[in-house]
């Protein structure tokens, strides 16, 4: 039958021919049935059929047109009529049909080149041919199956609306009927897809099955989803009344399947609404047969009942039915479900996507969400997140984060923390959402704390694993949560264990080496980059007391650059002490810190009894240390130190135990010597100023909460005196135990303390811009703890100013801040600035009189004022002098003034950490 090259009008005619020849193979394979070999007769007959069918349609046929539908005409004729040979034929099903793959490629190439339009029935013979062939032996692989179903699929789905249908047929000269046609070709592939149900009576084939409606049921356009759900429909009707599935397969791809139907729930279309949920219905009135559970089945039958009319009246009632799947799908199909209605979330179909959030919040509020479904479900909602469009979608998932984090608290953070780098922040949002709730919030930093404390060994520590030690990623959380404005109570409630927990942390990395970029950060640099371990635990350190509005205590190391302690192990304990002494000093959680810091010192860790140690001492000058803690409990954890094999722990303990708290009587002792040095100090010509002012300083500390009463006011009017001394040091000195001094008289003479306060003033202002850095540092502390003590408004943004602010801007805010707030508060009865208001307002006549300087700083008595420079800034720039030549104007004057605008504070800016930001800030007016 093979001849190359055969001409294509001589190729027709081969195919007549064949076509004639069929019937005479198909006679003789009656007689050969009633021979002695029945099989063998009558399989050769027919494959010698397919055989020729097949050998005629590979014939190579150069002239074939577009078009010139003879060939593929005839070749469905003879396969037609080699089908209906089959089915006459009742031995068929022990024969094996090793050609027919072959064949049923030729005909779906053929249904390929079908027109997008309805004129004959092609495509209704072709899908019924293959169905008939289907049957035959050995059964079709999955290959071949997916084949068919994709072109069968594509060819009737891609037909244009039903409205359509028949304006698109072409110049006819008898117009067919286009809604039988129609009729008739989906019935074709209803019937092939029973077929297939029939042949593989499995939960496996219909989800094989349903799986290539995928594409259908995602898509855009109404008609293509109509046609698609009701073919689903129609199918699983089917098999819920003629076929009973024969095994307990339970593929997890079905809660996908089931997740595209949920999806079509509110589509725009009633039709598909309907027949989307009766979907459902059957498929879960399959699952139920499967587990023959008749009450079950029942229920579901009464509830689809009650659906059917709650829909009249209200689109959301899928309470049940979302219920009744929970109840039925295995963890996988339930976990598969709940990723589909996750991809729903990115549709630009706002409906769609609110049903999707809906459905996923009424399926996380249920309970029915295990505990090894959660890290698959977080990981998918996390890489959907991008892509949601609407912000209320996003609001409901946050919702339903949120009832997830309270059922899986635990799991809920762990997966968390392995999304990504905090640093990154895509993960936040997740975060925010545990912080909905209160009490969920807690348990989430009570979580992170003890991730964080999961510190090994560092001989157990691999160089390649240290970016993925959970303390790592513990640390870096909290370090975002910390400037998480729904965090901000939580923080405040968990202080004192962030507190010690980070700086465990810190002096655990030490033991690690990780030391690498926590000296060399710039802290006024506006770069997002991603800071080191030790750099992130030091900016969380900063940033507790910052963000917890414990600002005095950040600003007391910060200005006594304390916090470049906590770079180097060689000092960092000289950092923990400081830390603990401005805590202390403040009262900033003492009481919280002291419990945990107990808890510490009974570790076996020997870093947690160094900080414990640390924190402990230093809290003995406390004021209200013995409001938490009875002397008798302190002795026995003091105790407890000095049994400790760290050589520091047990010196800091002993030293604990020597202290004024847990020894009283020697507070006479160290007054009777303080009121020697004092004649030594205020005499005429003191030996050893400086060594002086350090014993000093040292006893006023070790007093601690016992002051030295009267005695502060005299050494306090003394040290005024050395400010001007010629010594840098002195000077220095002096300005450091002045700070030290106005705090120690107590309640009793803290009126006249402020009034030496409000003396130190002026001359602080001038030193800060001594031309030694180091009493520039030490009068910017004193300067901040004069109006600390007397209660400034506008406090934090001096600071700001003090710490950060650079040049005549800074110095003239400054200047307004004291003079400000000096004229509204006034310092007491006989305060110069109250004196001062009647005539002009916050003493300005006063500084107004102050001989002015030139830019050296030299005084130039009976110098007029010099005239502005082009810029409009005094000539006197350098100095605080030079801003007495600037006009001021405050409220009382004239025009009200934008406080925020005068004041510049740190709030600026768009949710930027306020100790990174305001160097950037402060300098805005230069």
């Amino acid at each position: 039958m093979h001849v190359p090259g055969l001409p294509g009008a001589v190729h027709r005619r081969a195919l007549e021919v064949g076509e004639q020849h069929l019937p005479a193979l198909l006679r003789a394979h009656g007689p050969a049935r009633r021979g002695a070999h029945p099989a063998l007769g009558g399989q050769r007959h027919l494959q010698d059929g397919l055989l020729l069918l097949l050998q005629l349609l590979r014939e190579p046929c150069p002239a074939r047109q577009q078009g010139d539908n003879i060939l593929e005409t005839s070749f469905l004729s003879a396969a037609v009529m080699l089908v209906k040979a089959l089915k006459q034929e009742h031995s068929t099903r022990r024969y094996r049909f090793t050609q027919i793959p072959e064949l049923i490629q030729c005909l779906l190439a053929i249904l390929q080149k079908e027109p997008n339009f309805l004129a004959t029935l092609f495509r209704q013979k072709i899908i019924l041919v293959i169905m008939e062939l289907s049957k035959l032996r050995p059964s079709l692989k999955p290959a071949v199956k997916s084949r068919i179903l994709q072109t069968c699929l594509q060819s009737l789905y891609m037909l244009p609306p039903m409205e359509m249908l028949k304006s698109c047929l072409p110049p006819l000269d008898l117009a067919p009927d286009v809604m039988v046609l129609y009729q008739k070709s989906m019935q074709a592939l209803d019937l092939l897809l029973q077929t297939f149900i029939s042949e593989n009576k499995s939960m496996d084939e219909m989800c094989f099955l349903l799986q290539h409606t995928e594409p259908w049921l995602k898509s855009d356009k109404s008609h293509e989803c109509k046609r698609v759900v009701q073919t689903i429909f129609l199918l699983l009707k089917y098999v819920v009344d003629y076929v009973k599935l024969t095994d307990e397969a339970t593929p997890s791809m079905l809660g996908h399947q089931i997740g595209l139907l949920m999806l079509l729930w509110r589509d725009r279309d009633p039709v598909t609404q309907s027949h989307s949920r009766q979907c459902i219905y059957l498929l879960l009135q399959l699952l139920i047969q499967q587990k023959g559970s008749m009450g079950q089945f029942m229920h579901l039958n009464k509830m689809k009942n009650f659906e059917a009319k709650a829909l009249r009246r209200s689109e959301m009632k899928f309470y049940n039915l979302v219920k009744a799947l929970d109840r039925s799908l295995t963890p996988a199909q339930h976990t598969q479900l709940i990723l589909t209605l996750l991809g729903g979330l990115c549709s630009h179909d706002h409906l769609q996507c609110d049903l999707a959030s809906q459905l996923l919040l009424m399926i996380f509020q249920n309970q029915s969400i295990k505990v090894e479904q959660v890290a698959e479900i977080l990981q998918g909602l996390f890489q959907e997140l991008p892509s949601i469009v609407f912000k209320n979608i996003l609001q409901t998932m946050m919702k339903a984060v949120t009832v997830l984090g309270t059922q899986h608290t635990q799991e809920t953070v762990e997966v968390m923390l392995s999304l990504c780098h905090p640093s990154e922040r895509q993960v936040l949002p997740l975060w925010k959402a545990l912080a909905n709730n209160n009490q969920l919030a807690r348990k989430v930093l009570m979580l992170l704390y003890m991730k964080l404390k999961l510190r090994p060994p560092k001989e157990l520590v691999r160089l390649s694993q240290q970016a993925e030690l959970i303390s790592l990623l513990a640390l870096g959380t909290i370090y975002e949560l910390l400037y998480t404005r729904e965090y901000k109570a939580t923080v405040r409630w968990a202080f004192a264990g962030i507190l010690v927990g980070l700086l465990t942390q810190l002096h655990y990395l030490f033991e690690l080496d990780v030391v690498e970029g926590i000296s060399d950060y710039q802290e006024d640099s506006l770069e997002v980059k991603p800071l080191s371990p030790c750099r992130t635990c030091l900016e969380a350190l900063k940033g507790l007391f910052w963000t917890t509005n414990y600002w005095e205590v950040f600003a007391y190391l910060q200005l006594l650059r304390g916090w470049e302690l906590f770079e180097h192990l060689e000092t960092y304990t000289e950092g923990v002490t400081l830390l603990a002494r401005a805590m202390a000093h403040y009262d900033c959680e003492v009481k919280a810190v002291l419990g945990q810091a107990v808890i510490s010192l009974k570790s076996s860790e020997e870093r947690d009894n160094i900080v414990a140690i640390l924190v402990i001492t230093e809290f003995l000058n406390s004021q209200e240390l013995t409001q938490y803690m009875s002397r008798r409990a302190m002795d026995n954890f003091l105790s407890l130190g000095l049994s400790s094999p760290n050589q520091l722990v047990r010196a800091m303990s002993l030293k604990g135990l020597t202290s004024i708290l847990m020894d009283p009587k020697k507070v006479v002792l160290l007054r009777n010597q303080l009121a020697g040095l004092l004649d030594s100090f205020m005499g005429p010509e003191p030996q050893d100023l400086m060594g002086l002012m350090e014993i000093l300083g040292d006893i006023l500390h070790s007093l601690g909460t016992q002051g030295i009463g009267a005695t502060s006011i005299r050494m306090a009017q003394h040290l005024l005196s050395l400010f001007e001394d010629e010594q840098a040091p002195v000077r220095g000195g002096a300005i450091s135990l002045f700070g030290d001094v106005v705090h120690s008289g107590g309640k009793k003479y803290r009126p006249a303390l402020k009034r030496q306060a409000f003396q130190a003033l002026v001359p602080l202002l001038f030193h800060l811009v001594d031309s030694c850095p180091a009493v520039v540092m030490k009068t910017k502390l004193t300067f901040l703890r004069c109006a600390i003590l007397l209660k400034w408004e506008f406090r934090k943004e001096l600071f700001g100013k003090l710490a950060w602010g650079h040049g005549l801007g800074a110095e003239n805010d400054i200047f307004i801040y004291m003079v400000w707030t000096a004229g509204r508060l006034g310092g007491g009865p006989r305060s110069p600035w109250s004196e001062a208001r009647s005539s002009r307002p916050a003493g300005g006549e006063q500084l107004r009189q102050l001989p002015p300087v030139s830019h050296a700083g030299v005084d130039l008595p009976g110098q007029p004022p010099q005239k502005p420079e082009a810029d409009g800034h005094e000539v006197h720039r350098g100095h605080p002098a030079g801003l007495l030549y600037r006009p001021l104007l405050f409220p009382e004057e004239g025009r009200p003034e934008n406080l925020q605008e005068i004041l510049g504070g740190p709030e600026e800016g768009l949710r930027l950490r306020e100790p990174q930001i305001l160097p950037e800030l402060s300098g805005r007016h230069h």
